[in-house]
């Protein structure tokens, strides 16, 4: 969250996003905010792992799903343009090109546009990017290109957020501009909107809620620690094992979920 820089190639707009979740698949990984070093990890409810349902005709995650570095949605600040607190965390980014990411790979990207979920009254961005290096990179420069070129992908993007929920027992998920998909040129300005929170957070000019901010290269940061103190955070950090326990196949069903009129 902190080392990785928001921009790959500032004067081109280029940022890197980092994957936590590759497309087509149901774990539900995040940066764990609350960990030295902001390891990714899979998300835990009531002592087990989070999956997202496969809600009809959709399986697992519909686009390479990640996170902007150095981004924070300030919990305190209210935004101006959804009416809502931020979400505390790294502002998400939905990667639409054709490939299918891995998990911890960094992207460099170029925004197309924005949606914003309202979730449980907190303003949850979607930064839509796509792959420098897809071949249809060089076409798409802003949110209109995404529907002549990936036809029906804003129209699902929507129904996604929409329904994803439901299958554990939660009401419909809502979206501030009724669900409208705001330009690449917004989408920026809400980039470094959340850029700003962040290195208030990251010079400790803010309260951090909790989050870690340790890392190993941003100057003047209160939080930063040397290489050698990151490298025995890293061996001290418990091995990861493959568990055996028997995952109820929440991955292995098919929801049919009726949206409200």
């Amino acid at each position: 969250m902190h080392d990785i820089p928001l921009y790959a190639d500032k004067e081109n707009k280029i940022l890197n996003m980092v994957v936590e979740i590759p497309r087509w698949t149901n774990a539900k990984m995040e940066i764990s905010l609350k960990e030295a070093l902001n390891p990714i990890k899979q998300d835990v409810k009531k002592g087990k792992l989070r999956y997202v349902a496969n809600c009809f005709p959709h399986h697992g995650y519909i686009w390479n799903y990640g996170a902007l570095p150095q981004t924070w949605e300030n919990p305190d600040v209210l935004d101006e343009a959804t009416g809502c607190k931020g979400d505390n965390d790294p502002i998400d980014c939905l990667e639409i090109g054709y490939k299918v990411a891995k998990r911890g790979e960094i992207l460099k990207v170029k925004v197309l546009g924005t949606v914003a979920l309202i979730d449980e009254g907190e303003t949850d961005w979607k930064i839509i990017v796509i792959d420098i290096n897809d071949p249809l990179a060089d076409q798409m420069n802003d949110v209109n290109d995404i529907e002549k070129h990936c036809p029906g992908l804003l129209k699902a993007t929507i129904e996604w957020f929409k329904i994803y929920k439901i299958p554990d027992g939660k009401p419909e998920n809502q979206f501030a501009f009724n669900g409208e998909a705001k330009s690449r040129e917004f989408a920026l300005s809400i980039v470094d909107e959340v850029h700003e929170h962040w290195q208030h957070l990251i010079q400790q000019e803010t309260d951090s809620g909790g989050i870690i901010c340790s890392n190993v290269t941003v100057e003047d940061s209160p939080y930063k620690i040397t290489a050698e103190a990151a490298e025995e955070i890293l061996e001290k950090a418990p091995k990861a094992e493959l568990e055996l326990q028997s995952v109820e196949s929440i991955v292995d069903k098919c929801y049919f979920v009726q949206l409200k009129l």
